[in-house]
């Protein structure tokens, strides 16, 4: 990846964001906003295993996700209870990047199908100060 590209992508969401995330249930796309953090080629998100996009990308984990002057595709992938301890690390950095909200009694933590969702990209065009990039996140 273009190592521009790579930094505004740390900059702009590296960080608590928001972002809208596409699922389909067949027939139509779903797009709702999700809090994301970004690290890596991948968006990560706090969920619940039951909710209707975590049902949809199990039928198919084909996603879109769109930001502020940026537009991806990917999978998304449930890496299951956000109190496991393989999730310990990302789980760690998702509490300091979403301290300002994380505990306001929307997730419950003691419940396993609070889960983390990462949305691995495949291919991005993203646009910084009149700089067009596209970005293939396999390379």
């Amino acid at each position: 990846m273009n190592q521009e590209a790579l930094k505004v992508m740390n900059e702009r969401f590296g960080k608590d964001t928001v972002i809208a995330l596409g699922t389909t249930d067949g027939a139509y796309p779903a797009t709702r906003y999700v809090n994301a953090y970004y690290e890596n080629g991948a968006f990560y998100v706090i969920t619940y295993a039951l909710s209707n996009k975590m049902q949809q990308i199990e039928k198919n984990p084909n996603v879109s996700v769109c930001a502020e002057w940026f537009t991806a595709r990917g999978k998304g992938e449930n890496l299951g209870y956000f109190g496991k301890a393989d999730n310990a690390e990302i789980a760690g950095k998702l509490r300091k990047e979403f301290a300002s909200w994380i505990d306001n009694g929307h997730n419950n933590f003691e419940d396993e199908n609070t889960i983390i969702l990462r949305i691995k990209l495949e291919d991005a065009v993203l646009f910084s100060y009149g700089t067009r990039y596209e970005i293939n996140f396999s390379e």
